[in-house]
């Protein structure tokens, strides 16, 4: 399945009004910016259609949006971070209609080179909606801006919402241009076609809490992987599975048949299914999370004490892990090994992240926890790829079809 999409490269912006839906939703404290990787990780495809000659109109969501527009909720700070990182005016459309008047006056007085940004989409109800709904008009309004159209916004890709999917049908109508940007493209490289055309040895980790949350991704990634490890909370509803006693442990007793299911699964394809040999455990979780003076010890994970919780993977399962990790060509990791949170019960995610980071091997992230645990830990940067989408990334780590991707052009 080689995703082989028409990028920015592969037209000439010169002349044309583009409009390219980013990822803006960045975290605001008092009305300032506290994180502005997002923002970063956008100016690449802007400055390429900036000296391409394009009139470039970005749009994105912020937030949630669950009381109706909002001065909280508006893309005003992120027009000011943008101005000054790109070295030029960004002309701000405050209006909450997102496509109304001002947005058309803003548009008609661009020249080339000049930089547009709408207010936030969900602004607009009709962002969400399904498409047969309102949401038709909105994308249509969109698409009524632009001549060509990008997608860059990996983190809402998997949303079949009016600015990232649905406005492609309008802009291909009248005959545009509808590409990704460099972010979409390196997502798509790496994730999308790393996994479905590994360099083997293939790897996956898979952490984080619920086995719920991961069951398609588990199935997917036996399929595709030659070494599956399990971390996390979800690993204890794995090990309940195998008869073992787990304690006061995170569980998820509806899917102890599932986790039997593709424990069978891996011995019939022959592919390592690799759990955890010891676990740290306390009395119960942290409170606060981050309280550095629980108490904790090791055991061996066959023999939790009935009285213990479960909190992080034991110094045996980190180097059962790592090991694995050395012997990769390829790996993708999804959701830390304990409650990383906290400096205690962080051991065995740090081990992880750095055999990655000391792996020779193809290393990605996929968003989320994982993600933040590398960058808390400073090994962000010895990393392959680190995904921006969270619920993105699983989603492709599922196998699934994502409708901002599908929605761009093949080459």
């Amino acid at each position: 399945m080689a995703l082989n999409k028409k990028s920015v490269d592969d037209f000439s912006a010169k002349g044309k009004r583009v409009l390219v839906r980013c990822d803006f939703n960045v975290p605001l404290k008092n009305g300032e910016i506290t994180d502005e990787t997002r923002i970063v990780a956008a100016l690449p495809t802007i400055k390429k259609l900036i000296a391409d000659g394009g009139k470039v109109i970005l749009c994105s969501h912020l937030g949630k949006v669950k009381e109706g527009p909002n001065e909280k909720e508006s893309l005003a700070p992120v027009a000011k971070a943008l101005s000054a990182k790109l070295g030029k005016e960004v002309v701000f459309v405050s209006d909450y209609n997102v496509t109304g008047d001002a947005a058309t006056k803003a548009v008609e007085a661009m020249k080339e080179g000049d930089v547009v940004l709408l207010q936030n989409t969900r602004f607009r109800m009709e962002e969400e909606t399904k498409p047969e709904k309102a949401g038709k008009k909105f994308a249509e309004e969109l698409a009524a801006l632009c001549d060509d159209y990008v997608c860059d916004a990996f983190g809402s890709s998997h949303r079949a919402h009016a600015s990232v999917s649905v406005v492609t049908d309008f802009v291909r109508a009248k005959g545009g241009n509808c590409a990704v940007g460099y972010l979409m493209q390196k997502e798509i490289d790496f994730l999308g076609n790393a996994v479905e055309n590994p360099v083997r040895p293939f790897v996956a980790i898979l952490g984080g809490a619920k086995v719920a949350d991961k069951l398609k991704v588990i199935d997917n990634l036996l399929e595709k992987a030659d070494t599956l490890i399990i971390g996390g909370g979800m690993a204890f509803t794995f090990l309940k599975a195998k008869g073992y006693e787990i304690g006061k442990s995170l569980v998820d007793d509806e899917k102890i048949d599932y986790c039997k299911e593709m424990m069978a699964k891996a011995e019939k394809l022959g592919k390592k299914l690799l759990l955890p040999v010891d676990t740290t455990v306390a009395a119960g979780f942290p409170d606060p999370i981050d309280n550095p003076s629980i108490e904790v010890s090791v055991v061996s994970s066959d023999a939790i004490p009935a009285d213990k919780e479960g909190l992080d993977i034991g110094p045996k399962t980190a180097e059962l892990y790592a090991d694995a990790v050395k012997a990769a060509k390829t790996v993708v990791w999804n959701g830390p090994m304990g409650v990383f949170e906290n400096p205690v019960l962080a051991k065995g995610t740090l081990s992880v992240a750095k055999a990655l980071a000391d792996s020779s091997a193809t290393t990605i992230i996929g968003g989320g926890d994982s993600a933040a645990a590398v960058n808390q830990m400073g090994l962000g940067d010895k990393m392959s790829h680190i995904s921006t989408g969270g619920g993105a990334s699983l989603e492709f780590l599922e196998g699934k079809e994502l409708p901002g991707v599908y929605a761009a052009d093949n080459k």
